[in-house]
């Protein structure tokens, strides 16, 4: 410095000097305080959330679960604890077991059925050349915004004996030998569920895929075919492995969709006739604990639904597990 050929500073520069703190201890003095901030703010904004969870989801399913072990007709004061009476009695409970069998058929059939055929149509829509692709996937995607219980109706009118669209084209065509009473055959009923489902769902699942399969790089489809890969061997070698997880994703909602969506269906077009043949387990658990008087058994049902229920997403996610594939 100039005047001050020894290089030292003056006295009160020294001191002002000594006297600040260091640059790292006071960054590290302000990073505990606003850690705590940003980790009040993230609980403020968190808490209504999880408040009206709370409210509406855990309280009423644990409520669901202590309701089981009562035997109540769900109007009278009088609750009686019986323990695991009620779900002793499932066991011994015919229909049940027929609720029961008919929304694993419902299920087993129905996703196979959307989830294959939309995984085709997707690929056809995708990969192929179409005119009016746009036009198809709107009409076949028209279903899944409709109200499930205006396809109940559509379907209910379809399936109709004596006016319905199938057996007036059967008769048209001097086919009358081939006419059923669909919602009255305890043989068709629940296959004339299945086909609501599937058309009811087929077009949302259909474009999800569609979604996924056009992320995929073209390049990556030219170099296949340019080593001769047929367009099935490249749907099963680069289509399905690339949109796996978005595959996986979609089942397991599916299957818990399923479940809700078989009940409504079935309320509204077949009640769960005839003689209890398209019954489904959350119908069942309705009359139950809603018609019948029954709510502690209908709520003993509805434990479970929820064991079923979770079972099958475990079971679902498990068997579908795998590395995810990049490209």
């Amino acid at each position: 410095m100039p005047g001050n050929p020894s290089g030292t500073l003056p006295p009160r520069t020294a001191t002002r000097r000594a006297a600040g703190p260091a640059p790292g201890r006071r960054g590290a003095s302000g990073s505990a305080p606003r850690r705590r901030g940003n980790g009040l703010f993230v609980l403020a904004s968190l808490l209504p959330a999880l408040v009206l969870f709370a409210v509406f989801m855990v309280v009423p399913t644990l409520n669901v679960f202590r309701m089981s072990f009562y035997t109540w007709s769900g109007f009278s004061p009088d609750m009686r604890f019986v323990g695991l009476d009620n779900f002793t009695a499932l066991l011994d409970d015919a229909q049940f077991v027929r609720a029961f069998q008919n929304t694993v058929a419902l299920l087993v059939v129905v996703t196979v059925v959307t989830m294959g055929t939309g995984l085709f149509l997707a690929a056809v829509m995708t990969r192929q050349r179409l005119r009016g692709r746009s036009l198809y996937r709107f009409v076949l995607y028209v279903p899944s915004v409709l109200s499930v219980v205006v396809i109940a109706a559509i379907f209910s009118a379809v399936f109709d004996q004596e006016n319905g669209l199938i057996n007036g084209t059967l008769q048209a065509l001097s086919l009358d030998g081939l006419r059923q009473v669909w919602l009255g055959d305890q043989d068709l009923v629940l296959w004339s569920v299945a086909i609501a489902m599937v058309w009811q769902s087929l077009g949302y699942y259909m474009v999800l895929y569609m979604a996924g399969m056009a992320s995929i790089p073209e390049d990556v489809y030219e170099a296949s075919a340019l080593d001769g890969a047929s367009p099935v061997r490249q749907f099963f070698a680069i289509t399905l492995p690339l949109i796996w997880q978005n595959l996986r994703t979609t089942l397991t909602f599916f299957v818990m969709s399923a479940v809700n969506l078989s009940f409504v269906l079935v309320r509204a077009m077949t009640g769960g006739g005839p003689d209890g043949s398209s019954e489904v387990l959350l119908s069942y658990m309705y009359k139950q604990a809603y018609t019948n008087s029954s709510y502690g058994y209908g709520m003993a049902i509805g434990v479970v639904i929820f064991a079923f229920s979770f079972l099958v997403s475990l079971l679902v996610s498990r068997a579908t597990r795998r590395e995810p594939l990049q490209f």
